[in-house]
């Protein structure tokens, strides 16, 4: 059962010339930012708030703020089954690069940061929902989560993984809005305090299914924690400036797509509980439809559902019932 599927890459720039193809998920939120009348204006002010952070963060050595840029390279994993032609696109993660102006050097970043995946898609929208339709009270299948948790450690594992990327990946998500975060006394220099908690979010065990931990820190001059997901130890498995390149991304990115927390005119204190209804918080100069993402998960979902869930379903569950890392 091992051969039965194998990995694709495919990269390309995210620049202010980015746009997206049409296999792109269009619920991928830099493919969101990539489109309407304000498309270049919208990447060019967030790839300048990316260059903005990072100096602010890598501030040694660096006098006038302007010493470091960040290169973003989308990249999107294509699956194929054995024995059929016809790929699948997967999933779609960023790739960090930072350039060092001063020493001309292009040092490779984390990959990662944004993560989105058509089979998650189908969990979440599909999948829960259906489970839930007519019931009272919320509840979650047994097996959620555990073929796309699979499929992702199978990929991290792989040997088309391993060519093309020389450590494991950091996934940074938002905090979630019905949880709340406890300030711990543990500071890291770049990450800034870590937070913990009150409990686990279904958000957590879904990543734990794909083998990934997670950390919460709020990063100097931020105002709200970040959802760190990674394999191995986040602290020192890192370089300073590829952190760096994860924090300046992936805080920008939810500026925009969560300014109600991100965006926040107070800093989160020690007790602190996300919200989405905060009104006292600033908008970027940067058009996001945040509701069209949401419509378009569903359909994405469906997507995964009629073409990868479907139709290869008995091979899908021999496989994941034979799996084993």
């Amino acid at each position: 059962m091992s051969n039965d599927f194998t990995f694709s890459i495919k990269n390309i720039c995210l620049d202010e010339n980015y746009q997206p193809s049409d296999s792109t998920r269009i619920t991928t939120n830099f493919a969101n930012l990539a489109r309407g009348e304000s498309r270049q204006q919208n990447l060019r002010n967030a790839l300048t708030m990316i260059d903005n952070s990072f100096n602010a963060l890598a501030y040694w050595d660096n006098p006038k703020g302007d010493r470091y840029s960040v290169e973003l390279e989308i990249i999107s994993v294509d699956m194929r089954i054995e024995g059929n032609n016809q790929a699948f696109p997967s999933i779609e993660i960023l790739k960090t690069h930072i350039v060092d102006h001063h020493t001309k050097e292009r040092i490779e970043g984390i990959v990662g940061n944004n993560f989105s995946s058509y089979v998650r898609d189908y969990d979440f929208s599909v999948l829960l929902s259906e489970h839930n339709k007519g019931q009272s009270q919320f509840s979650i299948p047994d097996t959620f989560g555990d073929l796309h948790g699979k499929l992702f450690k199978y990929f991290v594992n792989s040997d088309t993984y391993k060519q093309h990327f020389k450590k494991t990946p950091v996934i940074c998500l938002s905090v979630s809005d019905n949880k709340t975060y406890q300030r711990t006394g543990n500071q890291h220099p770049l990450l800034g305090f870590e937070y913990q908690p009150n409990e686990s979010s279904l958000t957590e065990q879904y990543f734990k299914k794909m083998g990934l931990q997670v950390r919460y820190f709020m990063p100097p001059k931020s105002v709200a924690p970040l959802a760190f997901y990674f394999f191995g130890d986040l602290l020192n498995d890192y370089s300073n400036l590829e952190l760096i390149s994860t924090i300046s991304t992936m805080e920008t990115f939810q500026k925009i797509y969560r300014p109600e927390i991100y965006n926040a005119n107070a800093v989160a204190g020690n007790c602190y509980q996300p919200n989405l209804k905060n009104q006292d918080h600033s908008l970027t100069q940067i058009v996001y439809d945040r509701e069209e993402r949401s419509k378009l998960a569903v359909k994405q979902g469906k997507f995964a559902e009629e073409h990868f869930i479907k139709p290869y379903q008995s091979l899908l569950e021999q496989w994941s019932a034979n799996y084993a890392v």
